[in-house]
């Protein structure tokens, strides 16, 4: 017997109901494999970690003059290392980045200088952290004999962030409507000053939240700091001095110490400081990105 036409819907509509009831659970699976190790990575930070941080000390002191054995101490020294060099490399990358982001986009057009400079972007965007370590040690360190510093490690994270921000800058200036800069020049605004007045502010929220976003991922790179500086136990706020410490810094001391209770205290509880710093940079960002993102009539 040959099948009518609205059975034979019928039976199609039902496979694709199997099929995508398949796919559904399906994703659903992957995606709770892929949260469990997140969420024991999560689990084991705030168990072991917690500790540490409910101690008054640990925001405020330093570890001068306390035995890597003894529970005593904080991470100042090691949260002002890392702020002070996120926020050296943040004013090295931020203004060259918008800057080439705005020529690719604005000036270059189909030039050959503009095609270089892209495909210079995406090359650097996959060095890894050790590789544009031992560059800035080859050429600061070794060929200008400069010392192992901060600022030293704020180089090689300039090499790791302005990919990102470049990038970053160039899809948000994109996607600012080709209308506002026709109507700019229609009442004769200069270029440079449409590009000023009304494409920057226009992407101003997209181009604040991308920037945060590097700034927390290169604050956890622990490649530089091994290579660039020496670890310290004081508080130092200058990124020329020859030993600056860090959160990945201090979570490597800790585990050199050997297995000591107290040691690996500390380790566990500076690798929770640097996931709830990184944690609330994103946060700001999301914020910044939601309150002042141009909204489409």
């Amino acid at each position: 017997m040959v099948p009518t036409t609205e059975s034979a819907f019928t039976q199609i509509k039902g496979s694709r109901k199997v099929a995508d009831s398949v796919s559904t659970v399906l994703i659903y699976f992957c995606m709770a494999l892929a949260l469990v190790p997140l969420v024991w990575v999560l689990f084991e930070l705030v168990v072991r970690g917690t500790p540490s941080l409910l101690s008054g000390e640990w925001w405020t002191a330093s570890q001068r003059g306390v035995t890597v054995g003894a529970s005593a101490g904080g991470v100042a020294h090691a949260i002002v290392g890392t702020l002070v060099q996120a926020l050296v490399t943040t004013l090295m990358t931020v203004p060259f980045g918008i800057f080439v982001a705005i020529y690719l986009v604005e000036y270059a057009g189909n030039s050959r200088l503009g095609k270089v400079t892209t495909f210079m972007v995406d090359i650097l965007s996959g060095v890894p952290s050790i590789v544009a370590s031992l560059f800035i040690y080859s050429m600061w360190v070794v060929m200008f004999g400069m010392s192992r510093s901060g600022f030293a490690v704020s180089l090689a994270l300039v090499l790791l962030m302005l990919p990102i921000v470049v990038r970053n800058t160039e899809e948000m200036l994109r996607i600012v409507p080709h209308e506002l800069r026709e109507a700019s020049y229609a009442l004769g605004v200069p270029k440079w000053k449409t590009i000023l007045k009304i494409v920057l502010p226009t992407a101003l929220s997209g181009i604040v939240t991308g920037i945060m976003l590097a700034v927390a991922r290169v604050m956890g790179e622990s490649a530089p700091m091994l290579i660039l500086v020496a670890t310290s136990r004081i508080i130092t706020y200058n990124p020329f001095g020859q030993s600056q410490s860090s959160l990945p810094l201090f979570m490597l001391d800790m585990y050199k110490a050997g297995n000591t209770g107290a040691a690996f205290d500390k380790m566990w509880g500076a690798a929770l400081t640097l996931v709830l710093i990184i944690a609330l940079i994103n946060i700001l960002a999301r914020v910044i990105s939601a309150k002042f993102s141009v909204k489409s009539s």
